[in-house]
């Protein structure tokens, strides 16, 4: 199994928290065609599988954090305790963690703008992967300005260093990249701002999902209590659109892939 020092810094898994676990697996499934299988972090967390390969973590938001529910994704790095210390040097936040579990320690933050990302360290699900052709999810940061953005995250996660493995940034088409072995692994977009009344204008990772028709499965989303809050066209020519699940998550689908 590939250890998050071997892929530090690069986006490794993507999760949900939800407040009803059963309504969630639901909506996912009927929208995304996704099946659930039971993780290793006990009743209360599944593993979204896709055509055998998995996808995603949903699990069950316990009633006293009062926390939004959000799609969070989640970077490897050698040792959580290192990264944590970064983030709040940087005046990021540490919410929850490191906490240790039985495949590793994690912790969920936020950067300075306010955008929730989580760190793992440990082992990494197998197969997942940004960047490929058939990745499964691939994130977008909306924040303030990508390039502070890309400072911050590149200290806490190690990008752009000269050791083996790293994740090298880059600029394309006015945003941030984040790039492994030729592979574009996430985005940063500027232009985000906290005061902003509108949900998709403020900072925050977006975490995107392909699918082969953006349009059919957004009429889907509405049918099983979705909201679609925006549909466009990227200046590549793909179709997208972003939603809100029953519980309030946003998340894009996308023909981009």
């Amino acid at each position: 199994m590939t250890s998050s020092a071997q892929k530090f810094g690069a986006p490794c898994w993507v999760s949900l928290m939800a407040r009803d676990l059963g309504a969630s697996q639901h909506f996912y499934g009927a929208v995304l065609g996704w099946d659930f299988h039971k993780g290793r972090l006990g009743d209360e967390f599944a593993v979204a599988v896709r055509d055998g390969s998995p996808v995603a973590g949903i699990g069950a938001l316990a009633p006293r954090l009062q926390v939004a529910v959000a799609w969070t994704p989640y970077f490897a790095t050698k040792d959580a305790d290192v990264a944590a210390a970064r983030i709040r040097e940087r005046s990021g936040t540490v919410a929850v963690g490191p906490l240790a579990f039985s495949l590793g320690r994690g912790a969920l933050a936020a950067d300075r703008d306010g955008a929730v990302f989580g760190i793992w360290e440990g082992a990494l699900i197998p197969d997942w992967q940004s960047g490929h052709k058939d990745a499964p999810a691939w994130l977008l940061l909306r924040t303030r300005n990508a390039f502070d953005a890309a400072i911050f995250y590149g200290e806490v996660l190690d990008w752009a260093n000269e050791r083996p493995g790293c994740c090298d940034v880059g600029f394309e088409n006015d945003e941030v990249v984040l790039v492994s072995l030729g592979r574009v692994l996430a985005r940063l977009s500027s232009g985000a701002t906290g005061a902003a009344a509108d949900p998709l204008l403020r900072p925050r990772w977006d975490v995107h999902f392909p699918v082969e028709d953006v349009d059919a499965t957004a009429e889907a989303a509405v049918e099983h209590g979705g909201t679609v809050l925006e549909r466009h066209t990227t200046f590549e020519g793909a179709r997208e659109a972003t939603v809100r699940d029953p519980d309030g998550a946003l998340f894009t689908i996308t023909t981009h892939v």
